[in-house]
Protein backbone atom coordinates (compact mmCIF):
# COMPACT_ATOMS: atom_id res chain seq x y z
CA UNK A 1 0.00 0.00 0.00
CA UNK A 2 1.48 3.32 -1.10
CA UNK A 3 1.50 6.10 1.49
CA UNK A 4 1.31 9.84 0.81
CA UNK A 5 1.24 13.10 2.73
CA UNK A 6 -1.94 14.13 0.92
CA UNK A 7 -4.38 12.37 -1.39
CA UNK A 8 -6.62 14.48 -3.62
CA UNK A 9 -9.73 12.98 -5.17
CA UNK A 10 -10.52 14.88 -8.36
CA UNK A 11 -8.15 16.28 -10.97
CA UNK A 12 -10.13 19.32 -12.15
CA UNK A 13 -8.97 22.90 -11.51
CA UNK A 14 -9.39 22.62 -7.72
CA UNK A 15 -7.63 19.28 -7.38
CA UNK A 16 -4.87 20.08 -9.88
CA UNK A 17 -4.22 23.47 -8.29
CA UNK A 18 -4.02 21.92 -4.82
CA UNK A 19 -1.75 19.11 -6.07
CA UNK A 20 0.58 21.53 -7.84
CA UNK A 21 0.94 23.78 -4.79
CA UNK A 22 1.41 20.76 -2.50
CA UNK A 23 4.11 19.39 -4.80
CA UNK A 24 5.79 22.81 -4.91
CA UNK A 25 5.94 22.64 -1.11
CA UNK A 26 7.69 19.28 -1.29
CA UNK A 27 4.74 17.19 -0.10
CA UNK A 28 4.28 13.63 -1.33
CA UNK A 29 1.03 14.13 -3.24
CA UNK A 30 -1.43 11.75 -4.93
CA UNK A 31 -4.24 12.70 -7.33
CA UNK A 32 -7.00 10.18 -8.07
CA UNK A 33 -9.11 11.17 -11.08
CA UNK A 34 -11.88 8.93 -12.40
CA UNK A 35 -11.72 10.28 -15.98
CA UNK A 36 -8.92 10.08 -18.51
CA UNK A 37 -7.75 13.52 -19.65
CA UNK A 38 -8.24 15.40 -21.86
CA UNK A 39 -12.01 15.42 -21.39
CA UNK A 40 -14.71 18.06 -21.76
CA UNK A 41 -16.72 19.35 -18.82
CA UNK A 42 -20.11 21.06 -18.56
CA UNK A 43 -18.96 24.63 -18.02
CA UNK A 44 -19.18 28.09 -19.53
CA UNK A 45 -15.44 27.81 -20.33
CA UNK A 46 -14.77 31.36 -19.08
CA UNK A 47 -11.84 32.42 -16.89
CA UNK A 48 -12.57 35.31 -14.56
CA UNK A 49 -9.69 37.88 -14.50
CA UNK A 50 -9.06 36.85 -10.88
CA UNK A 51 -7.72 33.53 -12.19
CA UNK A 52 -4.60 35.09 -13.69
CA UNK A 53 -2.80 35.71 -10.39
CA UNK A 54 -3.21 32.07 -9.30
CA UNK A 55 -2.14 30.80 -12.71
CA UNK A 56 0.94 33.00 -12.52
CA UNK A 57 1.91 31.47 -9.18
CA UNK A 58 1.55 28.06 -10.82
CA UNK A 59 3.84 29.16 -13.65
CA UNK A 60 1.06 28.61 -16.17
CA UNK A 61 -0.16 32.06 -17.18
CA UNK A 62 1.61 32.22 -20.54
CA UNK A 63 0.89 28.59 -21.39
CA UNK A 64 -2.83 29.20 -20.82
CA UNK A 65 -2.69 32.30 -23.01
CA UNK A 66 -1.05 30.23 -25.74
CA UNK A 67 -3.99 27.79 -25.91
CA UNK A 68 -6.69 28.32 -28.57
CA UNK A 69 -8.98 30.84 -26.88
CA UNK A 70 -11.10 33.95 -27.19
CA UNK A 71 -10.67 37.26 -25.39
CA UNK A 72 -14.10 38.55 -24.41
CA UNK A 73 -14.74 42.29 -24.47
CA UNK A 74 -18.41 42.55 -23.47
CA UNK A 75 -21.36 40.72 -21.94
CA UNK A 76 -24.88 41.07 -23.34
CA UNK A 77 -27.96 40.45 -21.18
CA UNK A 78 -30.95 39.67 -23.40
CA UNK A 79 -34.51 39.69 -22.05
CA UNK A 80 -37.21 37.23 -23.08
CA UNK A 81 -38.71 39.85 -25.38
CA UNK A 82 -35.34 40.67 -26.95
CA UNK A 83 -34.38 43.87 -25.10
CA UNK A 84 -30.60 43.93 -24.61
CA UNK A 85 -28.15 45.49 -22.15
CA UNK A 86 -24.46 45.40 -23.09
CA UNK A 87 -21.70 45.86 -20.51
CA UNK A 88 -18.02 46.26 -21.41
CA UNK A 89 -15.47 43.90 -19.85
CA UNK A 90 -11.85 44.64 -18.84
CA UNK A 91 -9.26 44.62 -21.61
CA UNK A 92 -5.54 43.91 -21.73
CA UNK A 93 -3.83 41.31 -19.57
CA UNK A 94 -6.69 41.33 -17.03
CA UNK A 95 -9.30 40.39 -19.62
CA UNK A 96 -12.11 37.86 -19.46
CA UNK A 97 -10.83 34.80 -21.30
CA UNK A 98 -12.56 31.71 -22.66
CA UNK A 99 -10.89 28.38 -23.34
CA UNK A 100 -12.19 24.83 -23.64
CA UNK A 101 -12.02 22.89 -20.40
CA UNK A 102 -10.51 19.90 -22.20
CA UNK A 103 -7.42 22.02 -22.88
CA UNK A 104 -7.38 24.04 -19.66
CA UNK A 105 -7.86 21.16 -17.24
CA UNK A 106 -5.39 18.93 -19.06
CA UNK A 107 -2.70 21.59 -18.83
CA UNK A 108 -3.34 22.06 -15.10
CA UNK A 109 -3.15 18.34 -14.38
CA UNK A 110 0.04 18.01 -16.42
CA UNK A 111 1.54 20.88 -14.42
CA UNK A 112 0.77 19.08 -11.15
CA UNK A 113 2.48 15.97 -12.55
CA UNK A 114 5.49 18.01 -13.75
CA UNK A 115 5.92 19.41 -10.25
CA UNK A 116 6.04 15.93 -8.75
CA UNK A 117 2.48 14.93 -7.93
CA UNK A 118 1.57 11.27 -8.55
CA UNK A 119 -1.47 11.25 -10.85
CA UNK A 120 -3.73 8.22 -11.40
CA UNK A 121 -6.30 8.82 -14.14
CA UNK A 122 -9.18 6.44 -14.82
CA UNK A 123 -9.30 5.65 -11.09
CA UNK A 124 -12.59 5.64 -9.16
CA UNK A 125 -12.63 5.80 -5.36
CA UNK A 126 -15.02 3.24 -3.89
CA UNK A 127 -14.36 3.24 -0.14
CA UNK A 128 -12.78 5.42 2.55
CA UNK A 129 -11.72 4.64 6.10
CA UNK A 130 -10.33 7.15 8.55
CA UNK A 131 -8.28 5.76 11.39
CA UNK A 132 -6.03 8.73 12.07
CA UNK A 133 -4.78 8.47 8.50
CA UNK A 134 -6.96 7.73 5.48
CA UNK A 135 -7.22 4.38 3.76
CA UNK A 136 -8.51 4.82 0.20
CA UNK A 137 -9.77 1.94 -1.93
CA UNK A 138 -10.41 2.12 -5.66
CA UNK A 139 -12.43 0.19 -8.23
CA UNK A 140 -9.20 -1.32 -9.54
CA UNK A 141 -8.55 -2.93 -6.12
CA UNK A 142 -5.69 -0.56 -5.33
CA UNK A 143 -5.32 0.80 -1.81
CA UNK A 144 -3.60 4.05 -0.79
CA UNK A 145 -2.91 5.71 2.53
CA UNK A 146 -2.65 9.45 3.21
CA UNK A 147 -2.36 11.69 6.25
CA UNK A 148 -4.78 14.21 4.74
CA UNK A 149 -7.60 13.70 2.25
CA UNK A 150 -8.89 16.39 -0.11
CA UNK A 151 -12.33 16.23 -1.71
CA UNK A 152 -11.99 18.04 -5.03
CA UNK A 153 -14.46 15.90 -6.93
CA UNK A 154 -17.24 18.34 -7.72
CA UNK A 155 -20.81 19.03 -6.70
CA UNK A 156 -21.67 15.31 -6.53
CA UNK A 157 -18.55 14.59 -4.46
CA UNK A 158 -17.83 10.92 -3.85
CA UNK A 159 -15.67 11.90 -0.88
CA UNK A 160 -18.56 13.81 0.69
CA UNK A 161 -20.98 10.97 -0.04
CA UNK A 162 -18.72 8.28 1.41
CA UNK A 163 -18.15 10.50 4.46
CA UNK A 164 -21.94 11.05 4.92
CA UNK A 165 -21.49 14.79 4.35
CA UNK A 166 -23.17 15.29 0.96
CA UNK A 167 -26.22 17.60 1.28
CA UNK A 168 -29.40 17.33 -0.74
CA UNK A 169 -29.72 19.63 -3.79
CA UNK A 170 -31.48 22.91 -3.08
CA UNK A 171 -33.66 22.93 -6.18
CA UNK A 172 -33.37 20.61 -9.10
CA UNK A 173 -32.21 22.12 -12.38
CA UNK A 174 -30.43 20.70 -15.38
CA UNK A 175 -27.63 22.10 -17.54
CA UNK A 176 -26.83 21.10 -21.11
CA UNK A 177 -23.66 22.17 -22.88
CA UNK A 178 -22.21 21.74 -26.35
CA UNK A 179 -19.57 23.24 -28.61
CA UNK A 180 -21.10 24.26 -31.91
CA UNK A 181 -19.85 26.14 -34.99
CA UNK A 182 -19.35 29.82 -34.18
CA UNK A 183 -22.10 31.88 -35.85
CA UNK A 184 -20.92 34.53 -38.28
CA UNK A 185 -20.51 37.99 -36.71
CA UNK A 186 -21.12 36.67 -33.19
CA UNK A 187 -18.33 38.87 -31.90
CA UNK A 188 -16.07 38.58 -28.86
CA UNK A 189 -18.83 38.67 -26.29
CA UNK A 190 -20.60 36.61 -23.66
CA UNK A 191 -24.37 36.36 -24.12
CA UNK A 192 -26.67 35.62 -21.19
CA UNK A 193 -30.08 35.17 -22.77
CA UNK A 194 -33.23 34.73 -20.70
CA UNK A 195 -35.95 32.48 -22.08
CA UNK A 196 -39.34 31.48 -20.73
CA UNK A 197 -38.02 28.03 -19.88
CA UNK A 198 -34.69 29.13 -18.32
CA UNK A 199 -31.59 30.77 -19.76
CA UNK A 200 -28.79 30.28 -22.26
CA UNK A 201 -25.13 31.22 -21.90
CA UNK A 202 -23.03 31.65 -25.03
CA UNK A 203 -19.33 32.46 -25.51
CA UNK A 204 -16.80 31.84 -28.28
CA UNK A 205 -13.91 29.63 -27.14
CA UNK A 206 -11.72 30.05 -30.23
CA UNK A 207 -11.99 31.29 -33.81
CA UNK A 208 -14.43 28.58 -34.91
CA UNK A 209 -16.41 27.27 -31.90
CA UNK A 210 -19.11 28.60 -29.60
CA UNK A 211 -19.74 27.27 -26.11
CA UNK A 212 -23.51 26.97 -25.75
CA UNK A 213 -25.05 26.28 -22.33
CA UNK A 214 -28.71 25.79 -21.48
CA UNK A 215 -30.08 25.85 -17.93
CA UNK A 216 -33.63 24.84 -17.04
CA UNK A 217 -35.72 22.48 -14.96
CA UNK A 218 -36.32 18.84 -15.91
CA UNK A 219 -39.75 19.65 -17.45
CA UNK A 220 -38.39 22.57 -19.54
CA UNK A 221 -34.93 21.46 -20.64
CA UNK A 222 -36.19 19.68 -23.76
CA UNK A 223 -37.92 22.89 -24.91
CA UNK A 224 -34.70 24.83 -24.33
CA UNK A 225 -32.85 22.32 -26.46
CA UNK A 226 -35.45 22.66 -29.23
CA UNK A 227 -35.06 26.46 -29.07
CA UNK A 228 -31.27 26.11 -29.41
CA UNK A 229 -31.59 23.74 -32.36
CA UNK A 230 -33.82 26.26 -34.17
CA UNK A 231 -31.93 29.39 -33.14
CA UNK A 232 -28.45 28.12 -34.00
CA UNK A 233 -29.49 25.66 -36.74
CA UNK A 234 -28.05 22.75 -34.79
CA UNK A 235 -28.45 19.24 -36.12
CA UNK A 236 -30.75 17.02 -34.06
CA UNK A 237 -27.88 14.53 -33.55
CA UNK A 238 -25.63 17.18 -31.93
CA UNK A 239 -24.08 15.61 -28.78
CA UNK A 240 -24.80 17.42 -25.51
CA UNK A 241 -23.13 17.07 -22.13
CA UNK A 242 -25.31 17.36 -19.06
CA UNK A 243 -25.04 17.87 -15.31
CA UNK A 244 -27.45 18.05 -12.39
CA UNK A 245 -27.98 19.35 -9.74
CA UNK A 246 -26.64 22.83 -10.36
CA UNK A 247 -26.68 23.98 -6.75
CA UNK A 248 -26.76 22.51 -3.25
CA UNK A 249 -25.96 23.60 0.27
CA UNK A 250 -22.23 24.08 1.04
CA UNK A 251 -20.15 21.46 2.83
CA UNK A 252 -17.96 22.58 5.73
CA UNK A 253 -14.56 22.93 4.08
CA UNK A 254 -12.34 22.04 7.07
CA UNK A 255 -12.42 18.82 9.10
CA UNK A 256 -9.75 17.12 11.21
CA UNK A 257 -7.81 15.58 8.32
CA UNK A 258 -10.32 16.12 5.52
CA UNK A 259 -10.68 19.28 3.41
CA UNK A 260 -13.12 20.16 0.64
CA UNK A 261 -12.32 22.55 -2.20
CA UNK A 262 -13.94 23.83 -5.38
CA UNK A 263 -17.48 22.68 -6.13
CA UNK A 264 -17.13 19.87 -3.59
CA UNK A 265 -17.17 22.57 -0.90
CA UNK A 266 -19.52 25.21 -2.30
CA UNK A 267 -21.35 25.34 -5.61
CA UNK A 268 -21.83 28.84 -7.00
CA UNK A 269 -24.43 29.80 -9.57
CA UNK A 270 -22.89 29.10 -13.02
CA UNK A 271 -24.50 32.30 -14.30
CA UNK A 272 -21.76 34.32 -12.58
CA UNK A 273 -18.87 32.50 -14.26
CA UNK A 274 -16.71 32.51 -11.10
CA UNK A 275 -16.46 28.77 -10.47
CA UNK A 276 -12.98 28.23 -11.93
CA UNK A 277 -11.48 31.05 -9.86
CA UNK A 278 -12.96 29.62 -6.66
CA UNK A 279 -11.60 26.19 -7.61
CA UNK A 280 -8.07 27.42 -8.28
CA UNK A 281 -7.86 29.64 -5.24
CA UNK A 282 -9.41 27.15 -2.81
CA UNK A 283 -6.88 24.57 -4.00
CA UNK A 284 -4.07 26.99 -3.22
CA UNK A 285 -5.50 27.76 0.23
CA UNK A 286 -5.87 24.07 1.06
CA UNK A 287 -2.28 23.36 0.02
CA UNK A 288 -1.08 26.13 2.30
CA UNK A 289 -3.01 24.65 5.25
CA UNK A 290 -1.69 21.13 4.59
CA UNK A 291 1.86 22.41 4.32
CA UNK A 292 1.56 24.07 7.73
CA UNK A 293 0.14 20.92 9.33
CA UNK A 294 2.74 18.58 7.81
CA UNK A 295 5.51 20.91 8.99
CA UNK A 296 4.30 20.78 12.58
CA UNK A 297 2.16 23.89 12.89
CA UNK A 298 -0.89 23.71 15.16
CA UNK A 299 -3.50 21.69 13.24
CA UNK A 300 -6.56 23.43 14.62
CA UNK A 301 -5.08 26.87 13.95
CA UNK A 302 -4.21 25.89 10.39
CA UNK A 303 -7.72 24.54 9.81
CA UNK A 304 -9.31 27.70 11.26
CA UNK A 305 -7.10 29.85 9.05
CA UNK A 306 -8.10 27.79 6.00
CA UNK A 307 -11.81 28.04 6.82
CA UNK A 308 -11.51 31.79 7.39
CA UNK A 309 -9.55 32.37 4.18
CA UNK A 310 -12.08 30.29 2.23
CA UNK A 311 -14.95 32.36 3.63
CA UNK A 312 -13.12 35.60 2.79
CA UNK A 313 -12.66 34.38 -0.78
CA UNK A 314 -16.44 34.48 -1.21
CA UNK A 315 -16.98 37.58 0.95
CA UNK A 316 -18.82 40.35 -0.84
CA UNK A 317 -19.58 38.16 -3.84
CA UNK A 318 -22.16 35.61 -2.68
CA UNK A 319 -24.92 38.25 -2.79
CA UNK A 320 -24.27 38.33 -6.55
CA UNK A 321 -24.65 34.56 -6.58
CA UNK A 322 -28.03 34.81 -4.81
CA UNK A 323 -29.20 37.59 -7.10
CA UNK A 324 -28.17 35.63 -10.17
CA UNK A 325 -29.90 32.49 -8.91
CA UNK A 326 -33.12 34.45 -8.37
CA UNK A 327 -32.88 35.79 -11.91
CA UNK A 328 -32.25 32.33 -13.32
CA UNK A 329 -35.10 30.69 -11.44
CA UNK A 330 -37.43 33.54 -12.46
CA UNK A 331 -36.42 34.55 -16.01
CA UNK A 332 -39.42 36.86 -16.33
CA UNK A 333 -38.20 38.90 -13.35
CA UNK A 334 -34.72 39.14 -14.87
CA UNK A 335 -36.22 40.20 -18.19
CA UNK A 336 -38.22 42.91 -16.46
CA UNK A 337 -35.05 44.26 -14.86
CA UNK A 338 -33.26 44.34 -18.21
CA UNK A 339 -36.11 46.32 -19.75
CA UNK A 340 -36.46 48.76 -16.84
CA UNK A 341 -34.08 51.60 -17.74
CA UNK A 342 -33.89 52.84 -14.16
CA UNK A 343 -32.36 49.58 -12.91
CA UNK A 344 -30.06 48.80 -15.83
CA UNK A 345 -27.07 50.07 -13.78
CA UNK A 346 -27.62 47.00 -11.55
CA UNK A 347 -26.35 44.77 -14.36
CA UNK A 348 -23.35 46.99 -14.95
CA UNK A 349 -22.53 47.01 -11.23
CA UNK A 350 -23.01 43.24 -10.95
CA UNK A 351 -20.74 42.58 -13.94
CA UNK A 352 -18.06 44.95 -12.69
CA UNK A 353 -18.08 43.29 -9.29
CA UNK A 354 -17.73 39.82 -10.79
CA UNK A 355 -14.84 40.62 -13.13
CA UNK A 356 -12.79 42.81 -10.78
CA UNK A 357 -9.56 40.91 -9.97
CA UNK A 358 -9.67 39.29 -6.52
CA UNK A 359 -6.21 38.31 -5.34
Amino acid sequence: METFDVAIVGGGPAGSSCAAFCALAGLDTLVLERENFPREKVCGDCLNPSCWSVLERLGLQQQIRNLPHSKLDSVAFIAIEGHEVVVDLPTGDACEFSVKRSLFDDLLLKRARELGAHVREGTTVTALANGGSWKIQTATAETFSAQTLIGADGRNSTVARLSSLLPQPIRERVALQAHIPLPRDFGRRVVLQFLREGYSGQAPVNETELNLCLVGTPPTISKLRQWAERHFEIAAHQPWRTITPLTRSPVSCAHENLLFIGDAARVVEPFTGEGIYYALRSGELAADAIKKIIRGKDRQLALRDFARASAEMYHGRLWINRLARTAVLSPRIASFLIQAARVQPIFRSLTKRIVVPNF
